[in-house]
């Protein structure tokens, strides 16, 4: 590669990783301020019928929907290019994985992003958290368990001779463009999703509107630092398409289960010079860093440990859940609740569906405990 060529695409990666690094601290400020969390939003429903942080977490999967296929109709990303196209539709994976995460999470107070917005606030169990469930994810995408997923549920699939996306199978069905379709059902969708949001009366008030527009646009932001910032149309190395600085090597947005694996290898050997800064890497610092400035900020900073033995045991059961889940879904919360479905991938929707579902699950399974030691 001539010199001229690695300038420019050095340039063009420290353009892509501190753009993901500030909206990734645009995240974890919102998210600390807004109490944004999936798992918080089905505890709220759960246990006290209050249905705010849903209608925020709706708010921002319209927004993010409508953002994805707007900017995909401007030809400014490609839809068949990110992480969740896939011609295969790896439903059982999602199923299982989908529900191990929604449990997990329920027992560590929180998924992938909220693990790392604690973080940021003080939270010292939210840190071992984080590392036993990058642990566990590692070994998910190359190690023990990584034997055991690829043998079993990894083998069932529904392959398809085209994107298994819901944008797809309309435009086949009514004989449109697939961008046509995408742009369509993303409007109906996402407009559906926003609009009833906005009918909840304690919803309109700046917090929630703040995280359901403020992550909505975030995702939305970060699907065009991947996808198109980062787009190269031939790599001067390899005279290939590249994705710069992306871990999958196509278009991501934010996720926080690989990423976070991908952050302990990165540390661990960091004197490695194959170790390389991502995209994803620094979402992870991001996150940590926006909700510290945030807490810190506004005088909410507070050093948080485990309370006794199930505690931390709880944290630790639901870490590993959490890690391994997370990999054999292809995302958490954020990765599939948000990232996968702005794309109207039918993997994410089945994944979404069982972390909602495994996350009901834990949260009865803990008030079963609660009332048990009474």
């Amino acid at each position: 590669m001539d010199t001229s060529g690695s300038a420019v695409l050095g340039t063009l990666t420290t353009q892509v990783l501190w753009s993901g690094f500030i909206l990734s601290m645009l995240f974890g400020a919102i998210a600390q301020r807004t109490h944004f969390c999936t798992m918080g939003a089905v505890s709220d429903i759960v246990n006290m019928g209050d249905w705010t942080r849903m209608r925020m977490w709706g708010m921002a999967i319209g927004v993010a929907m409508i953002g994805f296929f707007g900017m995909a109709a401007a030809g400014l990303i490609d839809p068949a290019k990110t992480l969740y196209a896939s011609n295969r539709f790896i439903w059982l994976s999602a199923l299982i994985g989908g529900a191990m995460f929604g449990f997990g999470m329920a027992l560590s107070s929180g998924c992938g992003s909220k693990t790392l917005v604690r973080i940021g606030g003080g939270s010292l169990k939210s840190l071992v958290v984080f590392t036993v469930m990058g642990i566990a994810a590692f070994a998910t995408l190359k190690g023990i368990t990584a034997v055991v997923r690829v043998a079993t549920i990894d083998r069932v699939a529904v392959e398809f001779t085209a994107n298994a996306a819901v944008p797809t199978w309309v435009a086949g069905a009514f004989g449109v463009a697939p961008a046509v379709a995408g742009l369509g059902l993303a409007l109906l969708i996402g407009l559906s999703l926003i609009v009833w949001a906005l009918r909840g009366a304690d919803f309109r008030r700046l917090d929630p509107l703040l995280g359901g527009l403020g992550i909505g646009a975030v995702i939305a932001g970060m699907w065009w630092v991947s996808g198109g910032l980062g787009y190269v149309a031939e790599h001067p190395d390899t005279l290939q398409e590249a994705f710069i600085a992306t871990n999958s090597g196509r278009a991501e947005a934010l996720s926080f289960v690989s990423p976070v694996a991908y952050t302990l290898d990165w540390l661990m050997f960091f004197s490695d010079k194959s170790k390389v800064l991502t995209l994803g890497i620094v979402s992870v610092f991001g996150v940590v860093v926006g909700s510290a400035v945030y807490s810190l900020f506004s005088r909410n900073f507070r050093w948080e440990g485990f309370r006794d033995v199930r505690d931390t045991a709880n944290h630790l059961a639901g870490a590993i859940l959490m890690g391994v889940g997370g990999v054999c879904a292809m995302g958490c919360t954020v990765g599939q609740g948000l990232s996968g479905i702005s794309t109207l991938s039918a993997t994410s929707f089945v994944a979404l569906a069982a972390i909602l579902a495994g996350c009901a699950g834990g949260l009865k399974y803990q008030i079963w405990q609660l009332e048990r030691s009474l």
